[in-house]
């Protein structure tokens, strides 16, 4: 029989509905029935592409006897974290306070009927091993706890709640600091300190994760000072994701993360985060180097979305399966015989084929190949005999071979409810793609989810669902959800100029300021109706996305650009100013606020373009403004002079110069005289950086 679950849109809960664990979903029924039977609460969360998620539904809440004795002693409920970043975010603080700064998931913690936790965990093996209990050796303890020593149980809970409150209220009241350009410098330095000298990336250990945002700092940091150590750092970062395993070769789109530290076996599930985010440094990448690699692992990554990350809606699914045929990896592996048989007649030499992508015999994933660039394109064809340019005919016929092949296999699952938060990424990144390519199907892809997100997404009132999925969309927006959504409004608008783009995002905005802004600084990451947890929770760090509080700070800062109005700038600054004193000493987990803070030490670029966008002398202007990497920029259009009533104002008052297009450079609203030529546009906006470059340890 189904269990309550059955009525959920989350794929994750309905891969739960017919456990013979009778799940609740978060709610006020499952409370009630906790207190009305005064049972424990086992709070169970994961995600559709938790690989281990699954490994523990398979151990025990499959298991019938493991259920009967959860069904008889808890009130068990399922979370699926992306739908619920809010207990996701409390109940992984817990987990953490129990498990000395471990965490993960699946995410295992035991509630009073209050929701208020006294023990937490992760994963847990049905018998124990490696020095880990069994699950029923935890579920039997936490029973044993409740029922025979209940007075120190609701100690432990409400003193750990009392410490999540003190902590979330923390992480936005620190100790001001200066705002300056040194701090910025001081993270350069430490982002660069940390780099792999030799498979790149930001940390040194395993696993090892692509973190994009940090990556983006240092890209904007480059173009402000000219540091070429930044650069370089981010460049080689980069290359090195790129050529290993945790980018799919033959389909496009990273895996999660690498288990090791060469990038070369990823933990096999795709986000639909991170493909926004990295498909969007690497884009800025290409801009900022020339380096054609890395304009096409960027088109790659968003074809591979609009392949099969795109609903016929225009919303952007969630996340794809490690696991098909219930092995991990198992669609995106090869074995060297399966490689033979396919590609013999091909091309020239399977053995330089197989030396390219590092194929061996035995394997480098559980006897399989993960494909990777092994060596140089260049240096396998002189070692296999084989011409430079027949190399390069010859991988690219056994791409198209081995994909064709690989769509014959049964896929991974795919998690097809849309989150607004991570749409508003993907708009983002389809948004400014469009306009730096010229790729016409990502300006379409980036309107039809916009005209989802405020469609089918929002509220009859205007303000955000968090997630949709078969024609159904609820749970309140989350802080994140308004930031990234403004976000893609605001790209989407500096590519088509459409008005319509600008007043949602400023409408968004608005919201944002009226219903999640906090007394003391910064905002709450749920909104002042949503309903009573025993944390509002308030978070300031980057995760694998960024936080909702820095996103909206850089919105509020563009939008200040765009609008002259200064309250929007006041918000985020009391953000940066209560937290800048951790700001450049932990830039991995503040680079969205770093970002945010760049815009605002360096001031936006404002600039303002009159006249019709078909004409070809706007054309060519608007080819200066995009055809080079330019973080500080705010661009606007008017397709004939703008009056008093302009949206944005930054367009107001601005006119055609003898009826011919004209561009006004700005920064706080104060212009230098119009110019109307390709040359003199780009003598504006290309001036040597102010700001001198220090050196930055290697």
């Amino acid at each position: 029989m189904a269990n309550r679950l059955q009525h959920e849109t989350s794929p994750y809960l309905l891969q739960h509905a017919s456990n013979p664990v009778d799940w609740y979903p978060w709610g006020p029924d499952a409370l009630a029935a906790a207190k009305e039977q005064d049972k424990p609460i086992l709070l169970s969360i994961g995600y559709s592409a938790c690989h281990w998620c699954h490994v523990m539904e398979r151990e025990s809440f499959e298991d019938p006897d493991t259920a009967d004795f959860m069904n008889e002693h808890f009130i068990s409920i399922k979370v699926d974290r992306e739908e619920r970043p809010d207990i996701d975010d409390i109940y992984m603080q817990a987990t953490l306070v129990f498990n000395q700064g471990q965490g993960g998931w699946p995410m295992t913690v035991f509630l009073t009927p209050e929701g208020r936790p006294f023990h937490a965990g992760t994963y847990y093996p049905p018998e124990s091993r490696y020095g880990m209990p069994s699950f029923r050796q935890v579920l039997e303890s936490a029973v044993e706890a409740y029922r025979h020593k209940r007075r120190d149980v609701e100690r432990t809970a409400r003193s750990l709640s009392a410490e999540l409150s003190r902590n979330m209220f923390e992480a936005v009241a620190g100790e001001p600091g200066m705002l300056s350009e040194a701090l910025l410098d001081e993270a350069a330095q430490e982002l660069v300190r940390r780099v792999d000298p030799v498979h790149g990336g930001l940390t040194r250990t395993r696993p090892k994760f692509p973190h994009p945002v940090p990556l983006e700092f240092l890209l904007r940091y480059h173009a402000a000072t000219g540091n070429e150590q930044a650069l370089q750092v981010a460049l080689f970062t980069l290359r090195k994701m790129a050529r290993g395993g945790m980018y799919d070769q033959l389909g496009g789109g990273f895996h999660r993360y690498s288990v090791d530290e060469k990038w070369l076996v990823p933990h096999f599930e795709k986000m639909l985060y991170d493909n926004a985010l990295l498909a969007r440094v690497y884009l800025h990448a290409w801009q900022a180097s020339g380096d054609p690699f890395l304009r096409e692992v960027a088109e790659d990554t968003l074809d591979y979305v609009l392949r099969e990350m795109t609903a016929p809606t225009g919303g952007f699914y969630s996340t794809q399966d490690a696991d098909s045929e219930g092995e991990e990896g198992r669609f995106y592996t090869w074995t060297a015989d399966e490689l033979r048989e396919v590609l013999d007649g091909v091309v020239s030499s399977i053995d330089a084929i197989m030396a390219y992508w590092g194929v061996t015999e035995e394997g480098n994933f559980e006897g399989r190949n993960i494909l990777h660039l092994a060596d140089m394109i260049e240096r396998v064809a002189v070692r296999h005999g084989v011409p430079v340019d027949e190399m390069r005919d010859d991988v690219s016929a056994a791409k198209m071979v081995l994909f064709t092949l690989r769509k014959e296999r049964t896929p991974p699952g795919r998690d097809e409810k849309n989150l607004a938060a991570w749409n508003g990424m993907m708009l983002a990144v389809f948004a400014e793609a469009a306009r730096v390519l010229g790729r016409d199907e990502y300006q379409q892809a980036a309107v039809d989810n916009a005209e989802f997100l405020l469609g089918a997404m929002s509220h009859e009132d205007g303000r955000l669902w968090r997630t949709h999925k078969n024609g159904t969309s609820k749970l309140n927006a989350y802080l994140e959800d308004y930031a990234h959504v403004i976000d893609g409004l605001l790209e989407l608008y500096q590519t088509t100029f459409e008005r319509r783009w600008f007043v949602e995002a400023l409408r968004l905005a608005n919201r944002v300021l009226m219903h999640f802004r906090a007394e003391n600084g910064g905002f709450y990451d749920t909104g002042d109706d949503h309903e009573e947890l025993i944390v509002r929770p308030r978070s300031v760090q980057d995760n694998a996305t960024p936080s909702g509080n820095a996103m909206i700070a850089y919105d509020l800062l563009r939008l200040t650009g765009y609008t002259g109005e200064t309250r929007y700038e006041d918000a985020a600054l009391r953000l940066y100013r209560s937290i800048s004193g951790t700001l450049s000493e932990y830039p991995l987990v503040f680079g969205e606020m770093l970002i945010g803070l760049d815009l605002w030490l360096r001031r936006p670029v404002e600039i303002a373009l009159i006249g019709d966008p078909a004409d070809e002398r706007m054309g060519a202007l608007l080819n200066v403004v995009r055809s080079k990497y330019r973080p500080l920029a705010l661009v606007a259009l008017s397709p004939e002079n703008a009056g008093s009533a302009a949206m944005p104002p930054l367009l107001r008052t601005r006119t055609l110069r003898d009826g011919s297009p004209a561009v006004y450079v700005c920064e706080n609203f104060v212009c230098a005289a119009p110019v109307q030529t390709p040359d003199a546009l780009a003598a504006l906006l290309d001036g040597a950086p102010e700001v001198p470059a220090p050196d930055l340890p290697g």
